[in-house]
This record gives C-alpha cells, structure tokens and sequence, in this order.
C-alpha cells in the first residue's frame, strides 16, 4: 500500500501550521513546499540540539575551571563567583550572610618536616572536613566552601547573622584541630585561624573577602601578643 506521510515529532508544528504562520495559504502546500518546510524544520531542531549541547558543554567547562585541583572543593575562581552571587541575593532580600576566612597554622611546619606531600594530604583532609556537614557540626548544603589559595579556605554562609556566623567559625575550627591525617607512621594535625565577615549590601566580592582576611589576621596577631 501506499507508505504514509511522516508526522512532526510531538510537540513539533506540522508543515501546514508553520506555513499558516507565515502567511502561506494552505492551498499552496504542494508537495515540494511540504518538503522543503519539513527539511527546514529539520534543520531548526538539530540547531537547536546542537546549541543545547554547546551550552551544556560550556557549563561543564566552567565547572571544571571553578574546581580546585587538589582539594574537593572549589578553587578561588569558583569562590568568588559564589561569593559575588550571594553579595546580590543579600542586597536583594536584605537577609545578612556571612563569610568565614580560615587560615591553618602549623602547615608550613608540616611540609618542611614531612614534604609537600604529606602537606597535600592534609590539606586534602582539612577540605573534607569542610564540606562535610557531619563532622563540622551543621554546615548546610546551602553552605558554600572554597580553597582561596595555599593553606586558605573560605566558607560562605547563606543567610547567617554576626552571632551566627562566630559560632560556626568556632565549631569548624574545633572540628579541624579535633582531625588528624595519617601519614606514614605519622599523624598530622594542624588547628585554624579564622576571621568572619557579615554583609548586606554596598560591597563587593574581593572586598568582602579582604574584610574577613584582616579580621583574622587581627585575631591572629591579638592571640600571639597574649602567649
């Protein structure tokens, strides 16, 4: 018998419509419009595919860029985006979020007395640490956890007040003092220093960070007058 005509993907508008669209009146729909319509309407979905997985592999790509190559965690770049996409939801909302800024000391002992390795492992560790709600008492997926650079990490607090925010910089410093890294016959510890910066609107990402490394370096510096 004679083989029927091939029908539109659902969801796709069959040849007669598209040519109603643009003003062709059904009449005119011969067999070669029919055709060339239906080549047309080809060519507009695989486009389409073809942009949907170009986006997609853009988005993998940043990803990728955002990564830290060490650690679990994102790398400066990633940080700062986030940090940058909270600053606006805050000013948005007017609800406070908070940043925490956590230097570890003793690092540097550890490398240059068990090597760079074993300093990668810790650092590894101390990243987990981070990221893991369970074991730094509470930190929540809508919480946000980056490398910024050598022995530094970053935590970003959604929606967290002052009070708040100096609480979870306490439990997290407690937690990473509180875990040790086996190394060899070894186990390596180191503790943090932290600084903690809350805002709302009228600053910036980079300034915001600057803001919460001087507050911890301030704390650092007030702790080693008082030894």
């Amino acid at each position: 018998g004679r083989a029927e005509p091939a029908r539109p993907a659902e969801g796709a508008q069959a040849p007669v419509d598209v040519a109603a669209i643009q003003g062709i009146p059904e009449s005119e729909i011969t067999p070669r419009v029919r055709a060339a319509l239906m080549a047309l309407m080809g060519e507009v979905e695989r486009l389409r595919d073809e942009l949907k997985k170009s986006q997609a592999r853009i988005e993998f790509l940043e990803r990728q860029i955002e990564r830290d190559d060490l650690t679990p965690c994102n790398n400066r770049r990633g940080f700062v985006h986030e940090l940058t996409r909270q600053i606006d939801f805050t000013e948005r909302y007017g609800e406070p979020s908070s940043l925490i800024y956590i230097d570890l000391n003793g690092f540097k002992a550890i490398n240059d007395t068990h090597g760079h390795l074993a300093g990668d492992a810790v650092l590894i560790q101390v990243a987990s640490v981070l990221m893991d709600g369970r074991r730094v008492a509470g930190v929540r997926s809508s919480d946000y956890v980056g490398r910024l650079g050598g022995d530094e990490f970053g935590v970003i607090l959604a929606q967290a007040d002052e009070t708040r925010a100096w609480d979870k910089a306490v439990q997290l410093a407690g937690a990473i003092a509180a875990t040790a890294t086996k190394w060899k016959e070894s186990e390596l510890r180191v503790d943090a220093a932290y600084g903690v910066h809350t805002f709302r609107s009228g600053i910036d990402a980079m300034a915001a960070l600057a803001a919460a490394d001087a507050d911890m370096y301030n704390r650092k510096r007030q702790r080693d007058k008082a030894k």
